[in-house]
């Protein structure tokens, strides 16, 4: 399988949210990412870059 991985960044650091993301969904504010194996996660921020590549899905911080 190629999933990618999410993270949020602030900065120079990345954070990994999720690995293996297969769904993202918009929301009020933010991102639902939902993993291969069902994990959940919600990002209140922006999504910034979709490196398919790289398998590398980078949100930043609202604000």
């Amino acid at each position: 399988m190629c999933e990618s991985n999410a993270f949020l960044k602030r900065g120079d650091e990345e954070e990994l949210l999720l690995a293996e993301v297969a769904l993202i969904e918009p929301m009020e504010g933010g991102y639902v990412l939902r993993g291969l194996f069902g994990e959940e996660v919600e990002v209140a921020g922006e999504l910034k870059v979709i490196d398919l590549l790289k398998h590398k899905i980078i949100f930043e911080p609202n604000g």
